[in-house]
């Protein structure tokens, strides 16, 4: 699975050289695209296609996709993770984000921000490629809906980070093309809709080995199937689940610790992730931040300096788990205890709190916990660069249906899904009683099933339960959306407005 994903992942730096120039720049402070990319060729156009890829990953940029701007937003505000790391390491990060006192200029919230935004640009530049040249072959279809796939999966981020936000589906030649009103919430999620729509009818059902974590037809229905969800639109959130388990081509993994490694990655549940690798000594590597940010943070001289140690485990998710939950294990390493070689660990001891081995916190994200062994061959001593970042898996797509199912009046139904998540997790099935009993295991099964992946603050707010559960920490209603960058409002001279409770 490795060599095939190192073959995809060396095709995405065989870009055009063309690609080099547009760059990621700053939202309304872009340069003009060369007026050469124009004259692109098919075989080009995959090149830009190849190039979404890598834009998710954002190395350079601090990657907004999967680094600290992206745990900040996804993480940090749910009851079940903090900023971590020392105290003295990013300490404004703890007040904006875990405490909910939103900053509207703080390079976390304009990173995430750009990075979007930048890669909508890159999508619709190839969208107007196609159009320009007039490709409609298979193959250039196949193009646009991966494109599409990319501007619709950006758009879903920031309409649940932001609320309105401008909605750009053109390329963008000069920076006055990019200064535009925001779109209501209804207009921005029409455009995904239709997006995925796309996507769906003219992905393949799967890639042949050497493209192996390309976009498919069942990415595009379980993101779909996310943008209804969040709607709560019941009736179309579950035909699509239907549809992704109906086709065949996913299945749960049997170990849920497996999910996380090497030998996971690309696995029959995953439906998208992101992709990334390191070979020897730190060559061939295409990787991200995602990884290392995450890693335990702790002394050189014990082995333990893992990566940078932020996004960390809050003791309400370790009491979150039920008696036997396998998932509490595979999900949360402990200072001073085994890593548990039961349960995805490599047989080594967590050294104890600090100062004696620099270790500051209690818990990790074992999620990101990666073989020594690894880490010496590759170079990355320090980190783990070459961590696959999972974005869909097939557990959604289950509780998902089970959701809608049960809202629909079908909680008979729902309940066999959640059982099958359930009894991955080594634990026993539950019994359907009724509807609210029903909603309340779905809501706990998430919470437990997707922790440290950067769902729970979003299920929170969809649910209506962010104000009651986040409360505690600094939560309020306006909290459940951020702040445009005040920057950028700025420079759009009054086209663009601040979200009104900021």
């Amino acid at each position: 699975m490795k060599n095939n994903k190192m073959v995809f992942l060396s095709l995405l730096l065989l870009l055009p050289g063309v690609m080099l120039i547009s760059g990621c720049k700053k939202f309304l402070d872009r340069r003009p695209l060369s007026s050469i990319e124009d004259d692109l060729s098919a075989g080009n156009l995959e090149g830009q296609i190849f190039g979404l890829y890598n834009a998710v990953k954002n190395y350079d940029d601090g990657n907004g996709f999967g680094g600290i701007a992206w745990l900040a937003m996804h993480d940090f505000r749910s009851d079940d993770s903090e900023k971590g790391s020392d105290l003295a390491d990013g300490a404004e990060w703890v007040g904006i984000y875990d405490n909910f006192n939103y900053s509207k200029d703080f390079w976390g919230q304009n990173l995430y921000w750009d990075t979007h935004y930048s890669l909508i640009f890159k999508a619709n530049q190839a969208l107007q490629v196609a159009d320009s040249l007039q490709l409609n072959d298979p193959s250039s279809q196949i193009y646009r809906a991966e494109a599409r796939f990319f501007r619709a999966h950006a758009y879903f981020e920031l309409v649940r980070t932001f609320g309105q936000v401008p909605l750009i589906k053109f390329r963008i030649y000069n920076n006055t093309q990019a200064n535009v009103p925001k779109s209501n919430e209804a207009a921005i999620y029409a455009a995904i809709d239709e997006d995925l729509q796309f996507a769906a009818a003219n992905l393949p059902a799967e890639w042949e080995a050497k493209f192996k974590g390309r976009v498919t037809s069942g990415a595009a229905k379980a993101l779909l199937a996310r943008a209804y969800i969040f709607r709560q639109n019941w009736s179309a959130t579950l035909g699509l689940c239907q549809q992704v388990i109906a086709s065949g081509k996913y299945a749960l993994l049997p170990t849920y610790w497996k999910i996380f490694k090497d030998e996971g990655e690309n696995s029959s549940e995953s439906i998208f992730e992101y992709q990334n690798e390191s070979g020897p000594n730190k060559t061939q590597d295409y990787g991200s931040w995602y990884g290392t940010c995450q890693g335990v943070r702790g002394s050189s001289s014990t082995d333990w300096n893992l990566g940078w140690g932020w996004n960390v485990p809050t003791q309400n998710l370790v009491d979150a788990y039920e008696t036997g939950d396998l998932r509490r294990n595979a999900t949360i390493l402990y200072t001073g205890q085994s890593d548990d070689p039961s349960n995805g660990g490599y047989g080594r001891t967590l050294p104890a709190l600090a100062p004696a081995s620099n270790l500051v916190r209690k818990f990790w994200n074992k999620k990101v916990y990666v073989d020594p062994a690894k880490r010496i061959s590759t170079g990355w001593i320090d980190g783990a660069y070459w961590v696959n970042q999972r974005i869909i898996r097939y557990s959604d797509v289950l509780l998902m249906a089970a959701e809608s199912a049960n809202e629909l009046g079908q909680g008979a139904t729902a309940v066999n899904w959640v059982n099958d998540v359930r009894r991955r997790a080594g634990l026993g099935d539950i019994a359907f009683v009724n509807q609210a009993q029903l909603r309340a295991a779905i809501k706990q099964e998430r919470r437990v099933e997707f922790a440290m992946e950067g769902s729970r603050f979003f299920d929170l707010v969809r649910w209506g339960d962010a104000s009651s559960v986040l409360a505690p920490l600094g939560y309020q209603n306006r909290n459940r959306y951020y702040p445009l960058p005040q920057g950028v409002v700025d420079r759009s001279g009054g086209v663009l407005v601040q979200n009104p409770e900021y």
